[in-house]
């Protein structure tokens, strides 16, 4: 019976990943590293598209994240537009216009797209079925890991799963040795030290400054809502917590449900602050990451700044206790 159930799981997930894969129209290797600039102008195509692919590595290397690397023209990438066009003195405005372009290339020579080879590590993660949404459930797990390897290996480079199953179109990923094919987004750490974040509201971004005032990286950010909003003025880096648990109150934050007493949610990626807790010295409020990384700037939070996982893993790499914080409208 248990190696039915086994079979039968294999199946479902089989079906949907062929189902997801319908969705998205492959990419190849070559198509995205020898892709130029995007046509400019706001384009309406919902599906990955190579130039928009490249445009948001090539920001991503420059410490400018567009978020979750989908290959969509949205708003997140239209920040990252603005904020490396801001940085590098080509005057305002959102479009990847051809001195835009050129600058990125300037910086950045190696290819967007490369292998990456599953590691026995990779086939031996351990899922969960599903996470329920519910705190009191979630509150009874042993830990809210990935729940597919779509999911965890779209987050681990940055991707949307939609971009990733286009460039994997055929891929089984439970087999050690298999090859993928995935952005190359990372950038070697930053030396100049953060002395100011910066969360700006209306905007929705987040910037790290030194001293000079010069941004070494901004981030697409949710923070706050209309009815939880995040703080005013200036506050501080307490700690920095790796891997958190999610200590859910409802007397100082919100109810979720029909949760009135407090509750300890375990550690994971799908916990609600996901990987990093960056604590403020304005109790009950942080800067953390989030099980939802397509939902950045386009959803609400509850008062504290949300980034994808792998953004608030590099800003809390650039903090330490005392970095200001400062909340500006």
């Amino acid at each position: 019976m248990r190696i039915l159930n086994t079979l039968k799981r294999q199946a479902a997930w089989m079906c949907c990943l062929a189902l997801a894969i319908g969705s998205a129209e492959a990419l190849t290797l070559d198509e995205i590293n020898k892709a130029g600039p995007p046509v400019p102008g706001r384009s309406k195509v919902t599906r990955p598209t190579s130039s928009i692919v490249k445009a948001q590595v090539l920001l991503a290397r420059q410490g400018i994240s567009p978020g979750e690397i989908d290959g969509i023209d949205g708003e997140n990438y239209r920040k990252a537009v603005a904020n490396f066009r801001s940085r590098a003195k080509l005057g305002s405005g959102d479009v990847m216009d051809a001195a835009t372009w050129q600058a990125l290339l300037e910086a950045s020579s190696s290819d967007i797209i490369t292998k990456y080879s599953i590691t026995e590590e990779d086939a031996r993660y351990s899922y969960v079925r599903r996470i329920p949404h519910d705190y009191a459930r979630q509150a009874r797990m042993k830990r809210l890991a990935y729940k597919k390897p779509v999911e965890m290996f779209a987050e681990r480079f940055h991707m949307s799963e939609k971009l990733f199953i286009a460039l994997n179109p055929d891929a089984r990923l439970r087999r050690r040795g298999e090859t993928l094919y995935v952005v190359a987004s990372d950038r070697t750490r930053p030396t100049d030290e953060v002395t100011l974040i910066q969360a700006d509201k209306t905007r929705g971004t987040l910037s790290a400054l030194d001293a000079t005032g010069k941004v070494i990286a901004s981030y697409p950010a949710t923070i706050g809502s209309e009815d939880t909003p995040s703080p005013e003025g200036e506050h501080q880096v307490v700690r920095v917590v790796k891997n958190p648990t999610y200590h859910y109150d409802p007397a100082k934050n919100f109810q979720q449900g029909k949760n009135k007493r407090r509750l300890v949610l375990p550690k994971g990626p799908n916990n609600p602050v996901g990987t990093i807790w960056i604590e403020l010295s304005k109790p009950t409020f942080g800067i953390h990451g989030t099980p939802e990384p397509s939902r950045i700037s386009k959803a609400s939070s509850h008062g504290c700044i949300r980034l994808t996982n792998w953004d608030a893993e590099e800003l809390a790499q650039m903090v330490k206790p005392g970095t200001l914080v400062r909340f500006v409208d």
